[in-house]
């Protein structure tokens, strides 16, 4: 496929090359900043934050401007610049780009902090700069990542760091094999299995929001839900490669995009673990509820 004479593939190449580029100068100057950290934390966070501000919206540029994606908003309105826990589902790699729209929208782009694997730790400049940066590297055993919650957990609650923590709360990426497995595990189990969704991993959840009620600027919970279709094929987004090479990607390559927001005062939730869980559990019942409406109002039209 070719585009004003350009094969997508060279048009990807020459749109991603200079961020590629200036991301391996970013990674090189946050592995330093991490040296800096144990005496300036505060100014680390602060610098680091502009150079992901800087990174991610170049990548946002590459995918809405350049690239045609037109992204489509429902729910509710999101206060600029608060902090908050943020969970979503998780479809693809596209997923970061909807999430990062409504980030760059409220004034929070570059205070995004996303749950990340420990083993990217050990990778040099990249691990180094998201450790750095002070993304949570956790292996999703919550016992064993109970040191690396408290050292994020910290930064945000004693020196009160804005932020937007990030978590896909399924905890993988949605398949039609993962989604068999969950239904057998709901079922085993006597839980709800979601419509469109794989069931939620609470622990992180209720761990997060149980330390960060002691931050007064943490506002809220927002609950994300993503949604694509390719033509009428719903649940269909387009590879990460795709996202960066293919012009009119809402035109004429046929695809929708879609975020519905929804906003939960933290001081609305409820206080034990248990009640955290079946909360959250709630909220992905309504989420594939929601889903499923969509796709019905997709295929309509």
């Amino acid at each position: 496929m070719a585009t004003a004479g350009i094969p997508t593939n060279l048009r990807g190449i020459v749109l991603t090359a200079p961020w590629v580029l200036y991301l391996a100068v970013c990674d090189l100057a946050l592995s330093f900043l991490l040296l800096v950290k144990i005496f300036a934390p505060d100014f680390v966070y602060r610098v680091s934050s502009r150079i992901a501000y800087s990174v991610w919206k170049w990548i946002q540029v590459i995918f809405e401007r350049h690239n045609g994606a037109q992204i489509t908003f429902s729910g509710d309105r999101l206060p600029m610049r608060e902090s908050a826990v943020v969970v979503s589902n998780h479809v693809t790699w596209a997923d970061f780009y909807m999430i990062q729209a409504l980030a760059l929208r409220s004034g929070m782009l570059g205070q995004c902090r996303w749950f990340a694997k420990i083993q990217l730790r050990w990778v040099p400049f990249l691990g180094w700069g998201l450790w750095a940066m002070g993304m949570p590297m956790v292996s999703r055993n919550w016992m064993r990542d109970q040191r690396e919650l408290q050292r994020v957990f910290s930064g945000i609650v004693h020196r009160k760091w804005p932020t937007w923590l990030i978590s896909f709360s399924e905890a993988t990426r949605f398949t039609p094999e993962k989604y068999n497995e969950s239904t057998i595990w709901c079922e085993q189990n006597g839980r709800p299995q979601p419509l469109h969704l794989l069931y939620p991993r609470t622990k992180g959840f209720v761990t997060t929001v149980q330390h960060l009620r002691k931050a007064p600027h943490v506002k809220a919970v927002y609950d994300f839900t993503i949604a694509y279709q390719h033509k009428d094929r719903f649940r269909v987004a387009p590879s990460m490669w795709d996202t960066l090479k293919l012009p009119d990607l809402s035109g004429s390559q046929g695809y929708k995009f879609h975020v519905h927001a929804r906003r939960f005062p933290l001081e609305d939730l409820p206080y034990t673990d248990e009640e955290l869980a079946k909360w959250l559990e709630q909220r992905w019942v309504e989420k594939g509820e929601w889903l499923d409406t969509l796709k019905s109002e997709w295929a309509a039209k």
